[in-house]
């Protein structure tokens, strides 16, 4: 298409709301997000999976946990977070052997059913992964403070359904 000139029209700007963008934002984000764990890894010597793991038992207790398909309120135990990670039982445990030995987790026997393993986050690790991603929560903070509290609710609004549709696409 030409304008009256003869030149060229323009393309039109995509929608700012649009799947496309949406998606160019989300792969964006995510990359950086992956980035940021994947050097987080390599600092503590251990694989990108052990970090999912590691997010997966910090997130367990959340009721945010249930709407990644997880169950709230429910400790994490190596079954639960095998399904998540959609891992191997052998490379479960290799994974698990890794993070308790490096300290970033601890396996508790359940008072209930001694054959029930729950893992938790070792507070030593939760506080070294606090100081690692205080620039992220810094980050996050100040976008956050760049919208109104209405914004914000349509923001977590929107995050809430994309972690349900993301959850029925691994059902």
């Amino acid at each position: 298409m030409r304008t009256a000139d003869g030149s060229p029209s323009p393309l039109p700007s995509p929608d700012p709301t649009g799947l496309q963008e949406f998606a160019v934002l989300l792969r964006r984000m995510n990359g950086e997000f992956n980035r940021i764990a994947q050097e987080f890894a390599h600092a503590q010597g251990l694989h990108l999976t052990d970090v999912q793991a590691l997010i997966a038992i910090l997130d367990a207790d959340s009721d945010g946990d249930a709407e990644a398909g997880g169950e709230a309120g429910l400790p994490m135990t190596p079954g639960r977070l095998r399904k998540r990670l959609n891992l191997t039982s052998g490379a479960m445990t290799a994974c698990l052997d890794r993070l308790e030995k490096t300290g970033h987790i601890r396996r508790v026997r359940s008072a209930d059913d001694r054959r029930v393993v729950h893992l938790h986050y070792a507070e030593a690790a939760k506080e070294l992964a606090r100081d690692y991603f205080m620039p992220l929560a810094r980050g996050t903070d100040a976008a956050r403070g760049r919208f109104t509290p209405a914004e914000l609710r349509v923001v977590v609004r929107f995050l809430g359904e994309m972690n349900r549709e993301l959850a029925l696409l691994r059902r």
